[in-house]
């Protein structure tokens, strides 16, 4: 017979939040430990060859091993296959959901609303949260669970959601997930390579023409959007550094998609 607090638990709408991971034992536990406050845990895991795999069941975690790689939108597809809440949050394990966001996660689940909410980031570079720095924009990460009928997109994936033809309504939460985007310079150069060859094969797929003058001037655009505008010079070397690794990203985008055009198809692996 169930206790009474577990039936209380029966009665209200459940939260599942799901992590995908790839040798992220340096980060993991904070990562997990942020999001105890779910019905169900679930990490889908690509191969760590690090300790990634036995700290997250150390805490609680329900691992799920799928090491072949087919993109990030197969593996969140694969996760929802795993997932029980009656809602689905799909945390990174670079972001972190802080106190503040988590009550406005649990007050959303509760209100049993057929929706789609939306994050915002606060980003952490280089060991200094840019508590200036204007976000880019809003992001799809949580929705009832029978809403979402799979993952589509090699990069920047999206929901394909079963809406009956209506438009669902969005809601964006009031607080910021912590996201530690770049720690170091090292795991930034290593970010460079693997977004920038993921971005120009997405753009091949779709037809679009690559060039070192397209790069910098999409590398400028970018850089001066985020430096200036949204005032990444307020975070100081970690926000300058920032800005300027992403504005990398996208002159080597398109230099690859130019001068590595006919080898693109072999990039969309991790």
């Amino acid at each position: 017979m169930p206790t009474p607090s577990n039936a209380v638990r029966a009665d209200r709408p459940t939260l599942t939040i799901g992590v995908l991971t790839k040798n992220e034992a340096h980060r993991i536990e904070n990562c997990l430990r942020s999001a105890a406050f779910a019905d169900q845990v679930v990490v889908v895991d690509s191969g760590s060859t690090d300790d990634t795999v036995a700290i997250a069941r150390r805490l609680g975690a329900e691992v799920h091993l799928y090491p072949d790689w087919q993109g990030f939108a197969v593996q969140r597809t694969r996760l929802l296959a795993h997932a029980t809440g009656d809602y689905l949050f799909y945390l990174d394990a670079d972001e972190v959901v802080t106190p503040a966001l988590q009550a406005e996660i649990e007050a959303a689940v509760r209100s049993n609303e057929r929706a789609v909410w939306q994050i915002e980031w606060s980003v952490v570079a280089y060991g200094r949260e840019l508590k200036h720095f204007l976000s880019q924009s809003r992001l799809d990460r949580m929705f009832r669970r029978d809403m979402i009928e799979r993952f589509d997109g090699v990069v920047h994936e999206h929901a394909v959601l079963r809406d009956g033809g209506q438009p669902l309504p969005r809601h964006a939460f009031k607080a910021k997930l912590l996201h530690y985007s770049r720690e170091t310079v090292r795991g930034s150069l290593e970010k460079l390579t693997q977004y920038s060859m993921l971005g120009a094969a997405k753009r091949a797929a779709a037809g679009k023409r690559g060039g070192v003058l397209r790069g910098m001037a999409s590398a400028f655009a970018i850089f001066l959007r985020l430096y200036v505008f949204r005032l990444g010079f307020m975070g100081g070397g970690p926000g300058f550094l920032f800005c300027f690794f992403i504005a990398l990203e996208c002159f080597f985008r398109y230099a690859a998609l130019y001068y590595d055009r006919d080898s693109l198809s072999q990039s969309v692996g991790r």
